[in-house]
């Protein structure tokens, strides 16, 4: 980092449902929301714009939500977004417990809990320093939340997309069943889309591809990383053109 200043000015951070739970659990706990919290607050006390967008797989995934109880896909893809709404708003009580003024916008209309997702006045949130947490994925069927956080991040003209994960970067293996697995310091976009690495779904990385915005995987649970990160270390895997 170049004197006091952060690498990156504004950021859009992707946490899936998972980060919100125990490993295997279910649901919101209390720790893992209050660890996430306390790494975000870290970030934007350097001054730094932060967006959110968090998934819902702590309660529901679309595709085997809709196998196990035979219903539309469809279906299941809406039941999941609305989960997404219950993480964003306990991660807003998490981050203004600790003096953050943050906004949960919302690809689907719920407007007694949140407000609706317009751009103009998600950058507005931003440029007064408000964290802005969006819930919903892009209120579409059939389209991930990783694909709505490359979305987000080329609309607002974020720096980086910080992909958080329980892992320290992106991995040639699973490096859970193969402890000899090699972790990569930097792909380029086509080298991830061409051998389907596991960083996010293969319509994200395009897009962030078409739009330059690079990536940054790294693991949210090892204390004081996405820090590190926005300061400028090169920490996780960095994805770019």
């Amino acid at each position: 980092m170049s004197g006091d200043r952060p690498k990156y000015q504004r950021v859009l951070l992707k946490i899936s449902g998972e980060g919100f739970c125990e490993p295997g659990g279910f649901g919101i706990a209390r720790e893992p929301l209050d660890r996430v919290a306390a790494e975000i607050a870290e970030v934007a006390a350097l001054g730094v714009q932060v967006a959110i967008v968090v998934g819902g797989g702590n309660f529901i995934r679309g595709v085997t939500f809709a196998q196990d109880l035979n219903i539309e896909e469809a279906t299941a893809d809406y039941m999941g977004m609305l989960c997404t709404v219950l993480n964003a708003m306990a991660l807003q009580e998490a981050l203004e417990s600790r003096g953050l003024t943050t906004r949960v916008q919302s690809a689907l209309t719920i407007s007694r809990v949140c407000e609706s997702f317009i751009r103009r006045r998600a950058i507005r949130h931003l440029e007064k320093q408000r964290v802005i947490i969006f819930a919903a994925g892009t209120g579409n069927p059939h389209v991930t939340t990783d694909s709505c956080a490359a979305l987000r991040a080329a609309e607002l003209n974020c720096d980086v997309l910080l992909k958080a994960t329980k892992v320290d970067g992106v991995y040639d293996a699973d490096p859970k069943t193969h402890p000899d697995a090699t972790m990569f310091r930097n792909l380029t976009f086509k080298e991830v889309i061409d051998r389907r690495l596991k960083v996010m779904d293969v319509a994200a990385v395009d897009m962030c591809e078409r739009h330059n915005v690079p990536i940054t995987v790294f693991n949210l649970f090892a204390a004081g990383t996405m820090k590190r990160v926005v300061e400028g270390e090169p920490l996780g895997t960095h994805v770019h053109a």
